[in-house]
């Protein structure tokens, strides 16, 4: 997925949040302006082309106090609209680096 798109959507306000990242951001305590920084500077770290209805991916970044922050941004080309799925901080128990997902054991 193109990460630019998702900015584009966002500088524009062309953006829906699901409910339930609404609840996940709020449980770990991810302001707005955290979430889009660390989507600015972050990257795709894993792209789900099949998702339905939309295409989606998993991006990676920190916000300006670099905490780590996963977001799923699912993207509509014929609306150009970007859909917040999920944000979340990562469990380092579950991640190399962040960016990989360690096995499930």
């Amino acid at each position: 997925m193109d990460i630019i798109k998702i900015h584009e959507a966002i500088w524009k306000g062309d953006i829906n949040i699901s409910e339930h990242a609404d609840e996940e951001l709020e449980n770990d305590a991810i302001e707005d302006d955290d979430l889009y920084y660390s989507v600015f500077h972050g990257e795709v770290i894993e792209d789900y082309a099949g998702d339905k209805p939309f295409p989606s991916c998993l991006i990676y970044g920190r916000d300006k106090n670099d905490r780590h922050i996963h977001s799923v941004w699912a993207y509509s080309e014929e609306h150009k609209i970007a859909v917040l799925v999920t944000a979340y901080i990562p469990d380092p128990e579950k991640w190399f680096d962040y960016k990989i997902r360690k096995p499930k054991r």
